[in-house]
């Protein structure tokens, strides 16, 4: 069966480093982090959340990585150790699908400094990973797959990119694996085990070489996905794929205050004009519910609704 990439998580986190150096044969040694960057991705969107963390190796940094990243030992000699920034690197990665181009090398750095400091953990035990490099190979095989390579060929911008950087990189990444994975690469209607027949149908022999349309959520629509995320907080404090959706009970409380909701929306997913409309339409709900003790489906453009009365017996 030719392979597809599927999507391990909503939330992802699109990750690169910048090392001190490495062994001869790939692997951390006695060399260290001293840069980290996140992006993340919710809903196949750029968030805006970044994370740039700068790390002190307590060593030199090699010549020849000096070189690609530009990053200098007198640079590094006054930032935080490791340890100092774990909880807040944990914390961004936690319950994401880490997105990495040659994974192997990341995270194999990240396990390093882990064990250095004395962390029981490892990346896979705090989230899932997938390697862009993979996707790579099988979307363009026998061809140049670095970064660089693979923004010539999906037309995505690197001029900016005139020496490495762990949170440059990442932003570029991102939209490298956004454009690998912008259709679903095939179709798997199932297997017929018994007579050894594949039912696997390529994609474009399905619905033919056109894109499919992706209709995203906006407005009042948008605003109740949102609500409805959020009100997951009632059943635990921690959302898998996106703690941005947490709502923290109030003291004393089991249930969260519908306030809290109101202004995290407010403040966090709408603009004004979107939270104005959004607070019609609610109240226009309220209303026809108590005014006409019917039961339907709002449209959600105009906060209408479609009767369906049942018993008025």
């Amino acid at each position: 069966m030719a392979y597809a990439y599927v999507e391990k998580c909503a939330r992802k986190v699109v990750l690169d480093t910048e090392t001190t150096g490495k062994a001869e044969d790939g692997s951390p040694g006695d060399h260290r982090i001293i840069e980290i960057g996140c992006v993340e991705i919710l809903g196949r969107r750029l968030t805006g959340k970044k994370l740039q963390l700068y790390l002190n190796p307590d060593r030199m940094v090699d010549e020849e990585a000096y070189r690609v990243h530009h990053i200098s030992n007198e640079f590094l000699a006054d930032k935080p150790r490791f340890y100092e920034v774990f909880q807040e690197f944990y914390d961004f990665i936690k319950c994401s699908e880490l997105i990495i181009h040659n994974a192997k090398f990341d995270v194999g750095f990240i396990n390093h400094e882990f064990a250095l400091n004395n962390y029981n953990i490892k990346v896979e035990n705090i989230a899932s990973v997938t390697d862009t490099l993979e996707i790579a190979k099988h979307k363009f095989p026998g061809q140049r797959i670095s970064l660089d390579a693979l923004c010539s060929k999906l037309g995505v911008d690197k001029s900016a990119r005139t020496s490495h950087g762990a949170l440059l990189d990442s932003e570029i990444l991102a939209e490298v694996y956004l454009a690998m994975t912008e259709t679903q690469a095939t179709l798997d209607f199932g297997e017929e085990e018994d007579n050894e027949v594949n039912y696997h149908f390529e994609r474009t022999k399905v619905i033919g070489d056109k894109k499919l349309k992706v209709i995203k959520a906006q407005g009042v629509e948008y605003a109740d996905h949102v609500n409805y995320l959020m009100h997951l907080s009632n059943f635990t404090d921690q959302i898998g794929f996106g703690n941005e959706f947490v709502v923290p009970k109030r003291e004393g409380t089991k249930k969260i205050n519908e306030e809290d909701v109101l202004e995290k929306l407010k403040n966090e997913f709408l603009s004004a004009e979107e939270f104005a409309q959004y607070q019609k339409v609610t109240e226009q709900r309220a209303q026809d519910k108590k005014e006409h003790e019917i039961s339907g489906v709002v449209d959600y453009k105009l906060g209408a609704v479609d009767e369906y009365k049942g018993n008025t017996e």
